[in-house]
Formats: structure tokens, C-alpha cells, sequence
């Protein structure tokens, strides 16, 4: 068999060559071809979508899937245009980002692509001038694309993409892919956004007219505040909403409601104006926002938040000679969408609508008021000119008639007669007296005055205590006995302050079921067992001249617990 001619084999090796690269053409083409239609199906699928949440998870989700990146993010840009307020990951686990800690703010190589919102693609991240590294628990990434989103024109976030599947870099084709993803990824976002908008905007019409309709069928102030916090909560999907008012001679506003996990022990707290969100608010007579309130250096008063507390936002409800008549402050949990401009608006006219609706609740009250006075002077005028006048008229014809009484016996009851009708002139004109004078020279009530006590104990304790009032403290109490009750407080208040050494104190005063009761409770290092316990027994004394008790004990946490309660007088 007779060697091949080299002549043949040539073009069969050109032949071969050109099937395999025309297999690569058409491998290429079908790729590409693939590609395109993974492109339009995620278009589609993230353009399906009206919830915004759900329409950022798709967008970050896509974005991975059509680079075959093992790890992405979508960061959403904050109201300040310099950091951000939300991060959206995928390819990582819950308990990978819980080690990891504290989500980015958009420093070092994520703020590059903030500050300059053109794509960026990087072989090794590392080596870029803005990285700052990784904290730790993170994974090792070394490829790097980040492309902008914008919604009309204005960066909306960004999305990053790292670590390309089989080690190889992200290439031209991906960035085109990203930046056409991001086009359709912006549409979406807006269409949502105003989805989104006008859903809350019925909502916030309907809570308006909710609570309006609650006041005009004769709901109670502390009724109304808590349905205008409750429904600014679920509107804005807020984890706390507290309403703080002012109170006369304190420094500070007082937690009148809270909706919170927490809200019983926020319930009575003293926030001061200073280095809080809501005193800020309240001292500005607008809108004050942060992106991480219990981590804003801002507002370092940490009994305002709560650590783990993300983007919140306080609004006055109302003005009155540049101060508000009130604050609603609302904070969702740290991770979630700060509060935008979209948000502030409506917030802003629910909380103009809210503090209209407490305008007439005092009016009304005050109406009442006033046709309360005007019915005890009607009626103090009709004992005056009515039945005293008739009283003094039998009485003279009685004495007139005592001179022709001979029975001895007949003239002795009827001067007994005459004595009980001027003692019963006299306790008419008492009592005209009292409907004359009630309400007009008494101070301020149970209520206003023991949080005067707790706000100015904050200067000795150096913080301020928690402060829960319950019950008709104004009405229900006697003035003696609210007297002693404030005495009691001072003592108590002065002795966690002089003795206790405590970081946290609280307060609950609660008038119900027949007795006031005053509790103390601190974290401090107790009552000493031999130590002096005059000031103990003098308020012992006092609880037992009422008919009450006082009892101290040492829960199981340490710190003391003094529980003072006296009986309050039935009938009124």
C-alpha cells in the first residue's frame, strides 16, 4: 500500500480547520442568540412586576444569572445623593451577612461608581485605587463590573457584580448585557415607584378620613393618637411610631403612645430636644430624616432609638409660633428604603390633617369646658337668687311665727327650725362658691406635674427616666392625695439618684380599680441591708395615714422595684 501524496493532506487539514472555527461561528451565534432571549426574559420578567421590592430582588437576581456571576448587589442611592440607604445582595447566604456585619454605606469601591455613574469593570477589584479591602467573614472576590441605573435621568442606585464563574473576567458583552438590563431595570423601577405612590396616596386618604371620622363621633384624644400612629405605621411600613408632645415645664417632649415591640416601655418617655430626631423636628417645625437613625452622629440620644433601627423620619404635627404641637416620628428596621421625597409629601399632609384633627379634639374640649362652667354658674345663680331667697324668706316668717307660739315645746322646734335653714343657707353659698371657683384657680394636674418631676430628675440621674402614666390621674385623684403622691415621687426619684447608682430608672404612676399606685424601679445595686431606711419608713407612714401600703423588693435582674398605692375615694 503505497504512502499518501502530502499533496492530498493539505487541503484536508484546511478543511478541517475551517469546519471547526465555522462550528465556533455557529457555537458563537447560538450563544449569543441564547443571550439575547436570557436578556429579553429577564426584561420582561422584571418590567412584570409592580412592587418595588420585588422589582429590585428581580432586577439583582437577573443581573447575576445573564453574566454567570457568583455574586451580586443592587445599592439604592440615599436622599444625601452620597451613600446608600438600601443593599439588596445575591449569592450570599443570611448567616454569611450576618457575620459579615453592618451592611455597606457605599465607601471606597462601591462609592466610585456613586461619584462617577459610568460602568466600571475591573480584573481585580483589590488593586483598585478606592478599595478599602474586605471586612471580615467576607468572602475573597476578585472581578468586578458595576453599571449605573437611572430613573429619568437621575441615578436611582447601582448594580455590582463580582467574581465571573470559570475565573475569567467580565467582558465588553457583559457590560453591554448589565447596561441594557439597567435601561429596562430603570423603567421598571418607575413604573413601580409610581404604582407604588398612588396605592400609599389612597391610603393616606382613607387614614384621614378614618380619624376624622373617629373624632366626630366623640373618640377620645388618646384614641385618636393612637390611630394616627398605628395607620402612619402600616402605611409606611415603620417598625416604631411614636407621637411626643410637649408638656409644660420640661424640657423635652413626652412619649404619649408608641406602636413598637417596645412601645410599653417607650410609653411616658421623657425625649429631649437635643440630640434627638423629634426634638429636632419639633424645635424646626419640619421634616427631619436620617438614613441609620440609632447610628446618625446627629442625634446621639440613644433613648430617642433603638440600636438595629434603620431609616427613620419625624414630622410636627402642626406649628404654633415656630414649634410644633406635637412630633410623630416613624423608623423602619436598618436595611430597608430610607425615606424619600415621594414619602415625605403625603407624610407630611397626613401629619398637617393629623394635628387639625387634635386642634378640634381641644376645642371641643374646651367647648365642653366652657359649657360645663356655664351650666355651674346657672346653676349657682339659680341656688343664689332661687332657693336662698325663698330659704331667708321662710326662715323670717318662721321667726315671725315663733313669738306667737305659746306651747313652749312648738317654739323650741320651730327656732330649731330656723337654725337648720341658716345652716343649710350656709352650705348652699359653699357650694355656690365651689361651682364658682372650681377649675379656676387649681395648678396643673397629677399628670402634668409628675412629669415636670421625672424631666427635671434627669439632671441628677443623668439620663432621663422612663416615664408610664395610666389611668384619669387629673380627675380621679384628690388634690391631698396627689400631694402626697408627688412627695412620694421626689423622695424616691432623689434616692435612686443619691444611692442607687442606677443607668436606667423607670416610672409608672397608674390611677384605677379604686387606688393610685406609684412604682419605682431601677438597675442600681439595691437597698443595703443595714442601711438607712428613715426616708422608707417615712413613706411607709405616709401610704397608712391613706389606708395604703409601700413594699420594696430585689427582682431577679437586681436593681429595686418600690411600690407605693393608696385607696382613692369612691363616687367621684
Amino acid at each position: 500500500m503505497g504512502a499518501r501524496d502530502p499533496l492530498t493532506q493539505v487541503p484536508r487539514m484546511r478543511l478541517d480547520e475551517l469546519l471547526d472555527e465555522l462550528q465556533a461561528r455557529i457555537d458563537e451565534v447560538r450563544g449569543t442568540r441564547d443571550r439575547v432571549h436570557s436578556l429579553l426574559e429577564a426584561v420582561v420578567s422584571v418590567g412584570r412586576e409592580l412592587d418595588l421590592a420585588q422589582v429590585l430582588r428581580r432586577i439583582v437576581e437577573a443581573a447575576a444569572l445573564l453574566v454567570d456571576a457568583e455574586y451580586g448587589a443592587l445599592g439604592v442611592i440615599g436622599p444625601d445623593g452620597r451613600t446608600l440607604s438600601q443593599f439588596l445582595t445575591v449569592g450570599l447566604t443570611d448567616e454569611e451577612i450576618a457575620e459579615i456585619g453592618p451592611l455597606p454605606a457605599g465607601h471606597g469601591l462601591l462609592g466610585e461608581v456613586i461619584h462617577h455613574p459610568e460602568p466600571l469593570r475591573l480584573t481585580d477589584l483589590g488593586a483598585h485605587s478606592s478599595s478599602y479591602g474586605f471586612p471580615a467573614h467576607h468572602p475573597p472576590m476578585r472581578t468586578f463590573l458595576g453599571v449605573p441605573i437611572r430613573v429619568r435621568d437621575q441615578v436611582f442606585g447601582n448594580l455590582y457584580l463580582t467574581d465571573k464563574r470559570g475565573g475569567i473576567d467580565f467582558d465588553t458583552e457583559d457590560e453591554t448585557v448589565i447596561s441594557t438590563l439597567s435601561v429596562a431595570a430603570g423603567v421598571a423601577i418607575d413604573n413601580a415607584r409610581l404604582y407604588e405612590g398612588s396605592q400609599r396616596q389612597q391610603r393616606w386618604l382613607r387614614a384621614n378620613a378614618e380619624i376624622t371620622e373617629s373624632l366626630l363621633s366623640g373618640s377620645s384624644r388618646p384614641a385618636v393618637l393612637e390611630l394616627i400612629a398605628r395607620r402612619a405605621q402600616e402605611i409606611t411600613s415603620a417598625r416604631l411610631a411614636d407621637i411626643a408632645m410637649p408638656v409644660a415645664g420640661i424640657d423635652g417632649l413626652v412619649v404619649e403612645f408608641a406602636a413598637d415591640a417596645d412601645g410599653a416601655e417607650r410609653q411616658g418617655l421623657v425625649v429631649p430636644f437635643a440630640g434627638t430626631l423629634a426634638g429636632a423636628a419639633h424645635l424646626a417645625g419640619k421634616p427631619v430624616t436620617a438614613v441609620q437613625a440609632w447610628a446618625d452622629e446627629r442625634y446621639p440620644d440613644e433613648s430617642q432609638v433603638q440600636e438595629g433601627l434603620g431609616p427613620a423620619v419625624a414630622v410636627p404635627l402642626g406649628t404654633a409660633g415656630g414649634e410644633s404641637r406635637g412630633v410623630l416620628l416613624l423608623a423602619r428596621t436598618s436595611g430597608e428604603p430610607a425615606f424619600g421625597e415621594g414619602e415625605l409629601e403625603p407624610l407630611v399632609a397626613f401629619a398637617g390633617q393629623a394635628a387639625l384633627a387634635l386642634e378640634l379634639a381641644e376645642r371641643r374640649r374646651d367647648a365642653e369646658q366652657i359649657a360645663l362652667l356655664e351650666e355651674r354658674d346657672r346653676i349657682a345663680r339659680d341656688l343664689h337668687d332661687l332657693a336662698i331667697q325663698r330659704l331667708f324668706a321662710t326662715g323670717m316668717t318662721l321667726q315671725s311665727a315663733a313669738r306667737l307660739v305659746e306651747h313652749d315645746g312648738a317654739a323650741e322646734r320651730v327656732g330649731r327650725a330656723v337654725d337648720d335653714l341658716d345652716e343649710t343657707i350656709k352650705i348652699i353659698r359653699s357650694t355656690i362658691f365651689g361651682l364658682r371657683t372650681k377649675d379656676r384657680e387649681s395648678g396643673p394636674g397629677l399628670r402634668a406635674r409628675a412629669a415636670r418631676a421625672v424631666g427635671d430628675a434627669a439632671t441628677t440621674l443623668g439620663h432621663p427616666p422612663r416615664l408610664s402614666m395610666e389611668g384619669l390621674l387629673d380627675t380621679d385623684v384628690p388634690p391631698q392625695i396627689a400631694d402626697h403622691v408627688m412627695a412620694v415621687l421626689g423622695e424616691l426619684l432623689s434616692n435612686a439618684a443619691r444611692h442607687a447608682q442606677a443607668t436606667r430608672v423607670g416610672v409608672t404612676l397608674k390611677a384605677g380599680q379604686g387606688e393610685i399606685v406609684l412604682t419605682v424601679s431601677d438597675n442600681g445595686k439595691g437597698i443595703p441591708a443595714q442601711g438607712r431606711r428613715s426616708g422608707l419608713l417615712n413613706l411607709d407612714e405616709r401610704a397608712q395615714s391613706l389606708g395604703g401600703s409601700f413594699t420594696h423588693e430585689t427582682p431577679d435582674d437586681g436593681g429595686t422595684r418600690l411600690v407605693w398605692r393608696a385607696p382613692l375615694p369612691t363616687g367621684g
